[in-house]
């Protein structure tokens, strides 16, 4: 019987029309649209429930340094502005204490490629130096050479390859430093730029038909001033 009963065709029921004299207040709110209004009301419901618990249950000697570090506009917290917050000059001497930092990991990380580049280069000579004997005859030849497979115990190719494996470690090391070194000298031209950014004087940036030397970096030129 349901199979028949869906089978029939029925009539359609429309929701009411706005009434002729209520046209000028819009269309007529259906039923999909009080369910969107029922909804947002009752979520703006549950987050005001949850603030007034984290509210009550708010322990009162609690901190934030946004208390301090914020301010109320229009009802609306806003951060401070950090660009504000310190002055030229505390800015200019933090420059330059990163500028110290960096200068210093600089030189420490040089002289650490030159120790080490020291060492290979003395493992390298080492390992190039061999010894030649001079035999004046075959039985002579074969004494030498009976003496040198006794004096060494140890067997000859574990001692390469350790001496290989710590020799290819080295280099390795040696070309990652260097690396540091790079971006390092980078980094440090880049602060001294920007430093120097934060000087008074007038300046303005080269545009490129004016750089003598191409370069990826900009290039800024300081209008010339009289000193007294």
């Amino acid at each position: 019987m349901s199979s028949l009963r869906n089978a029939v065709n029925r009539r359609a029921h429309k929701e009411r029309a706005q009434p002729h004299a209520r046209k000028k207040f819009g269309l007529l709110e259906k039923h999909k649209d009080y369910v969107e209004r029922a909804q947002a009301f009752h979520k703006k419901e549950d987050t005001l429930r949850k603030l007034k618990e984290k509210a009550a249950f708010r322990n009162p000697d609690e901190f934030y340094f946004k208390m301090i570090k914020t301010r109320t506009v229009d009802g609306v917290h806003k951060l401070e502005s950090e660009a504000n917050k310190y002055t030229p000059e505390e800015l200019m001497l933090m420059k330059t204490q990163d500028m110290g930092y960096i200068l210093q990991k600089l030189q420490s990380e040089k002289k650490k490629i030159e120790k080490l580049a020291a060492v290979l280069h003395s493992v390298d000579d080492q390992q190039s130096n061999r010894h030649v004997y001079y035999a004046e005859d075959r039985e002579e030849a074969k004494e030498i050479q009976l003496h040198s497979l006794k004096s060494t115990s140890v067997p000859t190719n574990d001692v390469s390859n350790d001496s290989k494996r710590k020799t290819s470690t080295s280099y390795r090391e040696l070309e990652a430093r260097r690396n540091r070194v790079s971006q390092l000298e980078k980094l440090y031209m880049d602060m001294a730029l920007q430093k120097e950014l934060q000087k008074k004087g007038r300046k303005r940036k080269l545009r490129e038909d004016e750089i003598v030397c191409p370069t990826s970096k900009p290039v800024y030129k300081w209008r010339p001033e009289r000193k007294r």
